[in-house]
């Protein structure tokens, strides 16, 4: 799903959910300083085939699909999720590789990328790190005033990363906060998505 690329004054996010064996998920998220809306949203899945004949071949697929929406869309930033700490070695390198043809991409097309870890993520659309991938599409589907829950679940993740670095972003600019003290910073980042979302927590967060 995807819309013109019009954009009168406005702050673009191309959001990343980089994965080592399933789908990658993307998203383009707009805002215009008081609300934001959903450009284009969706996932790569590498068929098993493929992977097996070639070990560079879902890697060589994650970057073209970077390339094109790169180019495409033309966002102001990328917003990637960082690697998981408890993830086994075998699973962190894989996913590490995927990060690393993303990374490339945005160098390739001079967008600077912005890495975010997944509590954080989850903090700041639903209020809390814990929530699961059905409470994250939900979230992700009020605070973008979407008609349908995005699916699959790993583009509405990339969606969330999207939306938490615009949060992120909102917070640096209101408060005068430097750009590399927020990404140092976790404490920062979160105390951003707990004052910028605070009111549609309020109204929306899931049942627990």
């Amino acid at each position: 799903m995807s819309e013109s690329r019009a954009r009168p004054s406005t702050f673009r996010v191309l959001g990343i959910d980089p994965a080592a064996a399933g789908p990658t998920g993307y998203g383009v998220v707009e805002s215009d300083g008081r609300r934001c809306r959903t450009l284009h949203y969706g996932a790569l899945k590498v068929a098993d085939k493929i992977r097996k004949e070639s070990a560079g071949a879902a890697l060589q697929a994650v970057h073209s699909l970077i390339c094109d929406l790169l180019q495409e869309f033309s966002p102001d930033a990328m917003a990637v999720e960082s690697i998981f700490s408890a993830l086994n070695v075998k699973t962190a390198l894989r996913l590490a590789e995927v990060r690393g043809v993303v990374l490339l991409a945005a160098a390739q097309h001079n967008v600077v990328v912005h890495s975010y870890a997944p509590r954080l993520i989850k903090s700041s659309v639903a209020g809390y790190g814990n929530a699961d991938k059905r409470q994250v599409q939900m979230m992700v589907r009020t605070l973008l005033q979407m008609n349908e829950t995005p699916e699959p679940s790993d583009a509405a993740d990339a969606l969330a990363v999207a939306l938490c670095h615009v949060q992120n972003e909102q917070f640096r600019v209101r408060f005068a906060v430097p750009a590399t003290s927020v990404m140092r910073t976790p404490r920062l980042a979160r105390e951003a998505a707990r004052r910028i979302t605070r009111a549609e927590i309020i109204r929306v967060q899931p049942a627990r």
